[in-house]
């Protein structure tokens, strides 16, 4: 995983039968909640609508032929 001033790319790898909807919406939801609960004061300023704090989108890509080595490196450039 690497971070950039607004986005995160990340490798994971799962089973087939687990979609990357199921994987990225079980990430921003156990990592909205952890961010809440530790950053509340500050967040609740911004978000005070509803409790928040990715957008909807994200971007998923299988690494097909590639090494998964070359991959890793790739990301560690990033940000």
């Amino acid at each position: 995983m690497e971070t950039d001033v607004n986005h995160i790319h990340l490798l994971a790898s799962a089973k087939p039968n687990i979609s990357p909807f199921q994987i990225v919406h079980k990430i921003k939801t156990v990592s909205t909640n952890r961010i809440w609960k530790k950053h509340e004061k500050l967040l609740i300023k911004y978000y005070w609508k509803e409790r928040t704090f990715w957008s909807d989108g994200y971007f998923v890509c299988s690494i097909g032929e590639a090494n998964a080595k070359t991959i890793r490196k790739y990301i560690e450039g990033q940000g």
